[in-house]
């Protein structure tokens, strides 16, 4: 599963000098530690527990489950009979055991610069208590589920561990979301309350979550579904007196009057707050709710097996923590917050990377980054291109960098380097996590040893795997456990290389099968993106009558460069050297932009749609921005066959 020793070619070590600051462990002491948690999981997960604060200890087996569905129902249990609360160990106890009440939990950054906000950990479980005796008032008790629709605010961060708090699930929809999808998420878990906010910018688009939250009830009572109550937070359209019961700082946008000089004629341009409408049967004021509430609120005592969250799995990855965009107002807000607030840990995804890359060295070398220690990519396997650019440049070399793999399944990364403990390979997300035991599966289900290309898959379970489909255990075991009884199916695409290192090739849905040869999408973007003159590309399959499917190939060009039959030769030709003949375009695309979630993530189904012509391309909803949609239609490539 990991090899004997740290491979010595190919690779990257982190600076002597990070692993001595650090404490950083051996590349061998990883491998004990590795070793015990998958052969002793009582014992490792066990230390890793005293940790938290335990009201009752459990009883039992500490870990006990089943993969296999032709011995029974799947499960995971950890820990059962122990009792605990989360918001307690957050907050609670950094508080009053350690004395960390002043210590900074969060720094806000808005949209506009300038529009920021310090919370300590003191000011947030006062606001958490608050709240969460807000939820009581309504009715929330123990095991409610509670749909939380908001921007990335700090009253987010409140909403949860307020639900928490009370042994309430709460169900994050990402802000993005359109009215039908939010009322499916609000029915699926039969939400008995809504938490929403008027409104907020992403740049200079304005998102009225509101009117969307609004519509999305309607949809419920139209479908015999009715959520009694709707909190709803001022967040664009402020009131002075109503700041002492929020944490995030008056919108900067409903007082243009007070901009620094340099922001006054952006704003300018930017249409003022819209009237948000209000229903008094139903909705209530976070701010008015929030003002007379008491500041203590025991926590509600929950089993180590009550849900916490729901969480669904589109949409959410690589979801940057800022409430805009990483290049709005310049394409430097990036680094000169690093700069601003001296951060340390900088995670975000390859697609940001790409993005980013494009605009070239000059943007991020602006400023200082020497706080920085490390660097972490997740969402999507990373091109090596994108990934020596974000070591190099955003790094300087000196920044070991974090490529994670996880799911919103597995609960945290499963596959990833150690910062300074393991080297680093360039897209590589390098060895297993703690507990993580994984196989690569050929077709028949064999496990494959040694370098080998298949299904990633895992044999055993630990503390933060997911449990169920909330409300259908039955889709949850055909998804995960029956194509392959006793393993956890990923969905993903793996290699693993002589080293014993891991490459994910993508999803197996994203495998393309052209004249009986499968094809990663992955693979041939990244072939494609090694180009000097490419800052991203992305790959999808269009139906061909002899082929099976032809490869229909979106690039998008460095500024300055202009796309034109030489460059779409050399770029055929790269394709053919890095992969083979079989994996040569049939068509490329000029994509001056490619269609993304406001997330980050590129929708491909839609460009599927793009690539067949096809003109009903469903629930957009999330798309930051429709107008590339309508761009890349307009700029299709002759497709006869």
């Amino acid at each position: 599963m990991i090899p004997d020793k740290a491979p010595g070619e190919d690779v990257l070590h982190a600076s002597a000098d990070l692993k001595k600051q650090a404490h950083i462990p051996s590349f061998e002491k990883y491998k004990e530690l590795y070793t015990r948690s998958v052969e002793s999981p009582e014992e490792f997960w066990g230390d890793v527990a005293k940790d938290f604060f335990w009201k009752t200890k459990y009883t039992g087996k500490f870990l006990d489950y089943n993969f296999d569905v032709t011995k029974g129902e799947v499960f995971v249990k950890c820990m059962e009979g122990a009792t605990t609360n989360i918001c307690h160990n957050v907050l609670d106890r950094n508080v009053h055991e350690r004395k960390l009440g002043d210590k900074v939990a969060f720094y806000w950054e808005g949209n506009e610069p300038g529009d920021e906000k310090t919370v300590t950990y003191r000011e947030l479980l006062q606001q958490v208590c608050k709240f969460a005796n807000v939820l009581k008032s309504q009715g929330v008790k123990k095991g409610d589920r509670v749909s939380i629709y908001m921007p990335m605010v700090v009253e987010l961060v409140v909403a949860m561990l307020a639900c928490a708090r009370i042994g309430a699930v709460h169900s994050i929809v990402f802000a993005g979301f359109s009215a039908e999808s939010l009322c499916e998420r609000i029915m699926d878990s039969q939400c008995c309350i809504l938490i929403t906010a008027d409104g907020f910018y992403r740049g200079d688009k304005l998102i009225s979550l509101k009117l969307i939250a609004d519509e999305a009830l309607q949809k419920c009572r139209d479908k015999s579904f009715t959520v009694e109550k709707c909190i709803m937070l001022k967040h664009l359209t402020k009131e002075e007196e109503a700041s002492s019961g929020s944490l995030s700082p008056p919108a900067k946008r409903a007082c243009p009057d007070l901009q620094q000089e340099k922001q006054k004629e952006r704003v300018r341009k930017v249409r003022p707050p819209p009237q948000v409408p209000w229903n008094p049967e139903v909705d209530l004021c976070w701010h008015s709710l929030i003002g007379g509430a008491s500041e203590e609120c025991e926590p509600v005592w929950c089993d180590s097996e009550d849900p916490l969250f729901i969480l669904y799995t589109s949409g959410s990855t690589g979801k940057p923590k800022f409430e805009g965009l990483p290049t709005y107002p310049d394409v430097s807000r990036m680094w000169e917050i690093v700069d601003k607030y001296h951060v340390s840990k900088f995670y975000t995804a390859p697609t940001a990377i790409r993005l980013l890359m494009k605009y070239g060295s000059e943007p991020v070398q602006k400023y200082k980054r020497t706080s920085l220690k490390i660097l972490g990519t997740v969402g999507e396997p990373i091109n090596p291109e994108a990934w020596q650019w974000y070591y190099s440049v955003v790094g300087e070399k000196r920044c070991p960098v974090v490529d994670t793999f996880w799911q919103t399944e597995t609960g945290g990364h499963v596959l990833t380097p150690l910062p300074a403990a393991t080297p680093m390979k360039p897209g590589s997300a390098t060895f297993p996590f703690f507990g993580v035991v994984p196989a690569i599966l050929n077709e028949s289900g064999e496990e494959l040893e040694g370098p080998s290309e298949g299904y990633l898959v895992f044999k055993q379970p630990w503390p933060g795997v997911m449990r169920t489909v909330y409300g259908n255990h039955e889709r949850f075991e055909t998804t995960y456990f029956k194509k392959f009884p006793g393993y956890y199916v990923t969905g993903d695409g793996c290699r693993r290389d002589k080293d014993g290192y891991y490459w994910i090739t993508g999803r197996i849905d994203d495998m393309l099968n052209v004249s009986g040869h499968l094809l990663s999408t992955a693979e041939v973007e990244s072939a494609l993106v090694e180009h000097e003159s490419v800052a991203e590309a992305a790959v999808v399959g269009r139906p061909h009558p002899v082929k099976g499917e032809s490869l229909y190939c979106f690039v998008t060009l460095n500024d300055g460069i202009n796309y034109n039959q030489k460059l779409e030769a050399e770029l055929k030709k790269q394709v053919r050297e890095k992969i083979g003949a079989i994996a040569t375009p049939d068509y490329i695309q000029n994509a001056p932009s490619l269609p993304k979630t406001r997330s980050g993530k590129i929708m491909r189904r839609v460009l599927r749609k793009i690539a067949c012509n096809e003109q009903d391309l469903g629930d957009v909803s999330t798309l930051a921005d429709s107008s590339v949609v309508e761009q890349l239609f307009e700029n299709r490539c002759c497709t006869a066959v």
